[in-house]
């Protein structure tokens, strides 16, 4: 029997009411238990006891007093030895793949979001009752906790060693399509919530199981991977995206408009392009699979056991979030989903992505790891100009280290991922270990590109690194919102300013965030005429009215007044566009 017992069920899908029952067997005298207040792979801290009500506690039949101790631990007044239970409720109503959710069509949660931890019994077994009710009738169950006596829908009782192994194992639960393929020779299963009957179900499997065969060939030459069984759970809704890693699972969200349709019949499935919805979904079953290996199993010192009440920094996110964000997209090109060409298009997509961005000089990409709690995931409209992404700069930095290996001719990446794989034995790594695998592998320390790429905010290498291996490296007029050093809404004829760049023209006249832009004013076109004024609905209407006069002047609504912002036309800026140049010496890179 499991020392620590949860039952869940549905309390009121309509009131999105999870109901938790918490038996503890053996109980601590003053039992103390706590909800995390963070899910591990989301870097914030999230306060998940703000959705927990209602905690009641019974010893032998009789109410037991419970002592609040701060904002996510509770006391329970109780007698030692005596079996315990708690009952509470948990509010669900987060669509996203970090929290809890519950209506009438579907629940999914994370236990973090709903199991109390009991202080102390961490690492005892932990048995998961899923309970059925009228609220869940012709509802189906996904997991990757292991199940013990559970119904063909699969509601009833399953076991964990632990709680990291409970809070390691979200729940999908609902009326989804579901299937399942062998990839590795272990069982995969994908369920999708939220799908349309339009859906192509069979591109769908068929395309992940070429991502997990790629995958595992990847990290094990031999041994099978390092789970015995994997579930993909997607919720397709109409406007979200992101994914969140397991140890053999996976939550993502996508738009339901980026699922595969099924094609006509006698039509032929279209190529993947990069700026297809669906290629981007492959590209995120791509990145949280490869997370299978590369975090939840090699992963930082700083992670060998998660704090789960307060943040837990680390200043190696750029390898582990950009590196896979190095790989998801070509895996997808080595499973032969993409071309050469498309995946140099996702290649340049990041570049620019990067470079359009000022805070790159501000902020080391190691920084940036260590600050995600405070920085990354609470992003605000000058986070572009005090941040670089450890996902996007860490790919590229992947990138880099990775074309000069090759190019140096000793070693590759992928080599050193393996080296690092079985040097850390799929457990606790540190950068010096990064360092170590790098120069045995390559035959020279890395200590200069690490201290330059990683822990300075220089440029990288890129083109010079690119042209070598069979790329051509080439320059497009930037949209004119760059080249302006804007981002913008534009919506009902209204421009609204998201966001000034550091550096640009739009900072200089003294436009701000939040700024709606109504329209320009030119001087006169000669002395003692009258200045001309024109409404803007979009930026692209700038060009040819800038070409009517040489001086102009912005004019801005902020906090209901009119402002008139003298403009300097920006000098012209470009893109990165990548295109095969020398097929030859891109195979050995992408293949």
């Amino acid at each position: 029997m499991a020392a620590v017992r949860y039952t869940v069920s549905v309390h009121s899908a309509h009131a999105h009411l999870f109901a938790v029952t918490l038996r503890i067997e053996q109980p601590a005298r003053n039992q103390r238990v706590a909800l995390p207040v963070w899910i591990p792979g989301s870097y914030l801290v999230r306060e998940f006891s703000q959705h927990l009500q209602q905690l009641r506690a019974r010893q032998n039949g009789q109410a037991i007093a419970i002592r609040q101790l701060d904002k996510q631990r509770w006391q329970i007044l109780a007698e030692a030895g005596e079996p315990l239970e708690l009952s509470y409720e948990v509010y669900a109503f987060d669509a996203s793949v970090r929290t809890a959710f519950l209506d009438a069509s579907r629940g999914f949660f994370n236990a973090t979001s709903l199991c109390l931890r009991v202080l102390g019994q961490e690492d005892l077994p932990h048995a998961l009752e899923l309970a059925t009710g009228e609220a869940t009738r012709g509802w189906q169950v996904a997991t990757g906790l292991t199940p013990q006596a559970v119904d063909e829908q699969g509601f009833g009782h399953y076991l964990a060693e632990g709680y990291d192994e409970l809070a390691d194992c979200p729940v999908e639960m609902g009326r989804f399509w579901s299937a399942s393929f062998t990839a590795g020779g272990v069982e995969h299963r994908f369920v999708v919530a939220g799908a349309g009957e339009w859906m192509d179900g069979e591109r769908l499997i068929e395309d992940t199981r070429k991502i997990c065969e790629t995958q595992i060939a990847f990290w094990h030459r031999q041994p099978p991977p390092p789970f015995s069984r994997y579930v993909f759970m997607l919720y397709a809704s109409a406007d979200g995206y992101g994914g969140l890693e397991h140890r053999n699972s996976t939550a993502l969200i996508c738009q339901r408009a980026d699922l595969p349709r099924a094609p006509a019949p006698g039509e032929k499935p279209a190529a993947l392009k990069a700026t297809d919805g669906y290629t981007t979904l492959l590209g995120l079953i791509s990145h949280e699979y490869f997370h299978t290996w590369n975090v939840k199993r090699l992963r930082p010192a700083e992670f060998a056991r998660y704090d789960y009440d307060t943040e837990n920094h680390t200043e190696l996110l750029w390898f582990f979030e950009g590196f896979t964000s190095y790989y998801d997209d070509l895996m997808l090109r080595r499973a032969g989903l993409i071309d050469d060409a498309t995946y140099l298009q996702l290649v340049a997509k990041t570049i620019n992505q990067v470079q359009q961005t000022p805070g790159r000089l501000v902020q080391t990409v190691a920084e940036a790891s260590f600050d995600a709690w405070v920085k990354y995931y609470r992003m605000n409209e000058n986070t572009p100009n005090a941040t670089v992404s450890y996902y996007t700069k860490g790919s590229l930095v992947a990138l880099c280290l990775d074309l000069t290996l090759r190019a140096e001719g000793h070693s590759s990446l992928d080599a050193v991922m393996r080296e690092l794989w079985q040097r850390c034995e799929g457990g606790p790594m540190r950068e010096a270990d990064v360092l170590r695998a790098l120069k045995r592998l390559g035959r020279r320390s890395y200590e200069g590109e690490m201290a330059a790429w990683v822990h300075s905010t220089d440029e990288l290498p890129l083109p010079s690194l690119l042209q070598d291996h069979g790329v051509k490296v080439a320059h497009d007029k930037a949209p004119l919102a760059q080249q302006l050093g804007l981002r913008v809404s534009e919506t009902g004829g209204n421009v609204v300013l998201k966001t000034v760049l550091r550096g640009g023209a739009a900072e200089a006249a003294g436009m701000a965030a939040n700024d709606e832009w109504l329209g320009v004013e030119f001087a006169p076109a000669q002395r003692g005429g009258e200045a001309e004024a024109w409404r803007l609905h979009k930026l692209d209407e700038l060009p040819p009215l800038r070409a009517r006069r040489t001086r102009m002047t912005a004019l801005v609504s902020r906090d209901k007044r009119l402002l008139r912002l003298p403009l300097d036309w920006p000098t012209e800026s470009f893109t990165v566009r990548l295109a095969v140049d020398d097929a030859a010496k891109l195979g050995g890179w992408l293949n």
